[in-house]
C-alpha cells in the first residue's frame, strides 16, 4: 500500500509536470475518435482516409476560424471595457439593491424607532487587464494549437494502422479476436459520447444565444459559446453561466424583473437539458455519479487548471466505458456509475 501510495503521488507530480504536453495529446485523442467515425465511413465509399481526414479538418478549421473572427470583436470589446464596466456595475447594483435597502429601513424603523443611517461607502478599485500578456502567450497558443491539428489529422489517417500493429503483437488468434472487439468496442462507445456531448452542448449554445437574441442581450452569439463550452463541466459551468449572464444582465437593463430574466431563463434551460434531454439521450451506462463528477473536477481542475475542468467529464466517462470492457476493472466503472 506505501509504495502504491507513493507510485500515485509520482503519477500526479509527473501529470502536472508535463500537462503542457499532455493536454494536447488528450485533447486530439478526443476529438480524433469524435471525427474518426465520419473518416471510417468515407473509406467504406472508397474515400481514401489520407483524403477523407484532409477535407474534414480542412472543413474544421475553416468552422472554427469563422467563429473566432465573429467573436473576436465582441470578446475584445468586454476585455478593453472590463475597468469601466467593473466601475459602472456598482452604481447600477445600488439602484437596484435601493428598493431592498428602503424596506430594511422601513423594517427597521417599525421594530426599533428609529431609521438607520445608511452607510457612506465607497471603495471601487481600478482592475487592469494588460494586453501584452496575452500578446506574450499567444506563441504558445499557437503552438499547442497546431500541435492538437496534426495529432487530430496523423490519428485519422493512421490510427487503423495502429490498431492492427498492436492486434498483430498478440500471441495467438483468440487474443488478437478479443483485442478487436475490445478496442472497437471501446473506440465506438467513447466516440458516440464524444459526438452526443458535443452535438448537446452545441445545441444548449445555439439555445441560449436564440432566447438572449429575443431578451434584447448584447453579443448573444458570444454568451451562447459560452455557454456551451461551460456546459462541459458539469454544475460548475451551468453556475459560471447563471451568474455571468446575471451580471451582463444587471449591465444592460434597467429594471431588476428585466435583468434577472436572462439568468433566469438559461437557468431553466439548463435544468430541462441536464435532468431530462441530456440522460434520455445518453442513457444509463454514460451516466456518471455526480460525487464522482465533483471529486474528478476537484482533482484535474487542481492537476491542469481550466483545460483540466474541460476535460475532466470526458475523461471519467471515457474511463468508465474502458473499464467496462477491461478485465479486472469493472470495480472502477461500478464505484463512478450513477
Amino acid at each position: 500500500m506505501t509504495l502504491n501510495a507513493l507510485l500515485m503521488l509520482a503519477l500526479l507530480y509527473t501529470i502536472t509536470l508535463v500537462k503542457a504536453l499532455i493536454i494536447p495529446l488528450v485533447l486530439a485523442a478526443f476529438i480524433g475518435l469524435a471525427l474518426n467515425p465520419i473518416v471510417a465511413r468515407g473509406t467504406r465509399h472508397h474515400i481514401p482516409r489520407w483524403l477523407g481526414a484532409s477535407v474534414l479538418m480542412l472543413s474544421l478549421i475553416a468552422a472554427i476560424g469563422a467563429g473566432i473572427s465573429a467573436l473576436t470583436q465582441p470578446a475584445m470589446g468586454w476585455l478593453h471595457g472590463a475597468p469601466s464596466t467593473i466601475r459602472s456595475f456598482v452604481p447600477k447594483l445600488e439602484h437596484f439593491m435601493r428598493p431592498l435597502e428602503a424596506a430594511g429601513r422601513a423594517t427597521q424603523t417599525l421594530v426599533n424607532g428609529h431609521a438607520a443611517r445608511p452607510d457612506a461607502t465607497q471603495a471601487t478599485s481600478d482592475v487592469a487587464i494588460n494586453i501584452w500578456d496575452v500578446l506574450a502567450n499567444a506563441p504558445k497558443v499557437l503552438a499547442a494549437v497546431l500541435t492538437v491539428v496534426l495529432l487530430v489529422y496523423f490519428f485519422l489517417v493512421y490510427g487503423d494502422l495502429i490498431l492492427r500493429r498492436l492486434v498483430e503483437i498478440a500471441p495467438s488468434f483468440g487474443y488478437k479476436r478479443h483485442a478487436v472487439s475490445i478496442v472497437r468496442g471501446i473506440q465506438s462507445e467513447v466516440s458516440r459520447y464524444i459526438l452526443t456531448t458535443l452535438v448537446i452542448n452545441a445545441s444548449l449554445g445555439l439555445v441560449t444565444a436564440g432566447m438572449l437574441t429575443l431578451l434584447g442581450m448584447p453579443d448573444p452569439l458570444l454568451w451562447g459559446t459560452v455557454a456551451m463550452f461551460a456546459n462541459f463541466i458539469p454544475y460548475v459551468g451551468a453556475i459560471v453561466t447563471t451568474t455571468t449572464l446575471l451580471f451582463v444582465g444587471m449591465l444592460h437593463f434597467n429594471e431588476l424583473t428585466t435583468a434577472l430574466l436572462p439568468a433566469l431563463c438559461f437557468a431553466c434551460i439548463t435544468a430541462v437539458e441536464g435532468n431530462l434531454i441530456s440522460p434520455m439521450i445518453l442513457g444509463r451506462r454514460m451516466r456518471v455519479s455526480p460525487i464522482a463528477i465533483l471529486v474528478w473536477l476537484l482533482i484535474w481542475g487542481w492537476l491542469w487548471g481550466v483545460p483540466g475542468a474541460l476535460l475532466a467529464v470526458p475523461m471519467l466517462t471515457s474511463a468508465k466505458l474502458i473499464a467496462e470492457r477491461v478485465r479486472g476493472w469493472e470495480w472502477f466503472a461500478r464505484m463512478v456509475q450513477r
